[in-house]
């Protein structure tokens, strides 16, 4: 008997080891190491980098490449399928509050110059070499917005999704170390020390209550491409305003949103094999997603300095690096770098209502993104 045993199959995990297994394996602990000791977003860099390791171990059948494999059954059917980032979105937008935006329209500003970096991003990777639908989804990552970035690449570039799905996630999750270099950079302590005023402007209930449907059919009949995205988030922002289903609110924006989190996340981090992840191509979308949301940070402190001047210093150019789509980090991020000039700054109200405009407007840059690859004869992957 027990020389029939195939005894090879005992420690194959080591005999079949490679080094680019290795160095995803320490990638993996990285993460788990920016997550824990730094605080960069666990509920993200916890599964994502649990995710890496378990593909990495030899013939675990744990990547997501891997046909038939748990993992794989769940890329599958919640990647590929775009339902993961659409479900995720319900939950973002149970989670969001508009009052800071609702209240003062005018922030509405910076939510679109925090865009700017993916279209400029999309010339560049172009230039590059890269084609139109790959182009497209590399440029997204400038949304700061991962379900977003999932949901378009895995309809145009599946090949690059693993690479840029982790790119979006970890360049969200680093907001608070990319932004304030560019943010100190373009502005002077000055500038950076204006108090904008804290008096919150009242908000009926009817005009929170009506936003999410006004705003949500007018952006789907503007790109109807992006429908599935920006309905979610109104969905889910209507079921919390209206404040008769309370039960399905708060489990949209707890139960369902951490148990896709972890599953996407999981997924995410298994498409991280080493031989496929660990090339040049990846090193250069790396690149184009950090370039893209510097980009949407420039473009929003300078529109910032715009309306500093404009309104002869009254509005801190700060809040327009929050009009990204990294809700709320990039609004704490503007916060604090307000309160290091100034302690008796308080722009958090103001950097929130930038943000979620930032968070609708990455979607209807999608959307609009979505639209233009249609018109040009470029269709979706099919499922």
């Amino acid at each position: 008997m027990w020389s029939s045993i195939d005894w090879s199959m005992l420690f194959a995990g080591f005999t079949n080891l490679t080094w680019q297994n290795i160095v995803m394996i320490v990638i993996g602990l990285v993460l788990f190491y920016l997550s824990i000791a730094k605080g960069a977003e666990p509920l993200l860099l916890v599964p994502i980098g649990f995710g890496v390791i378990l593909a990495n171990i030899p013939l675990s059948g744990m990547a997501a490449a891997d046909e038939g494999g748990i993992l794989n059954l769940i890329y599958h059917a919640g990647i590929l399928t775009q339902i993961f980032p659409v479900l995720i979105f319900i939950g973002i937008g149970a989670m969001a509050d508009f009052r800071p935006m609702l209240g003062n329209p005018f922030i509405l500003i910076f939510g679109a110059a925090g865009q700017f970096g993916i279209f400029i991003t999309l010339f560049i990777a172009l230039a590059m070499g890269f084609k139109i639908p790959e182009a497209a989804s590399i440029s997204i990552i400038g949304a700061m917005d991962g379900p977003t970035a999932i949901y378009f690449s895995s309809r145009y570039a599946r090949e690059l999704l693993p690479a840029i799905s982790v790119v979006a996630y970890s360049y969200m999750s680093l907001v608070p170390i990319v932004q304030p270099p560019i943010m100190r950079l373009l502005t002077t302590k000055k500038e950076r020390a204006v108090v904008m005023s804290t008096s919150k402007t009242r908000v009926s209930k009817r005009v929170v209550l009506l936003f999410p449907l006004v705003a949500g059919i007018f952006g789907m009949l503007i790109a109807p491409m992006g429908a599935p995205l920006l309905g979610a988030i109104m969905l889910g922002n209507f079921l919390k305003e209206s404040g008769v289903v309370e039960r399905l609110s708060n489990v949209a924006e707890g139960a369902l949103v951490d148990i896709v989190t972890l599953l996407l996340g999981l997924c995410v981090g298994a498409a991280m094999l080493g031989g496929n992840f660990l090339t040049t191509t990846t090193i250069l979308i790396l690149l184009l997603g950090l370039l893209a949301i510097s980009l949407d940070t420039v473009t929003g402190v300078m529109l910032g300095k715009l309306m500093y001047w404009v309104t002869r210093g009254k509005v801190n150019p700060l809040i327009g690096a929050a009009g990204v789509s990294a809700f709320p980090m990039a609004a704490r991020v503007v916060q604090r770098e307000g309160q290091k000039a100034n302690p008796r700054s308080f722009l958090l109200w103001h950097a929130m209502g930038a943000n979620t405009g930032g968070q609708v407007a990455s979607v209807m840059a999608a959307a609009v993104m979505l639209a233009i690859l249609t018109g040009m004869g470029i269709m979706p992957l099919p499922v």
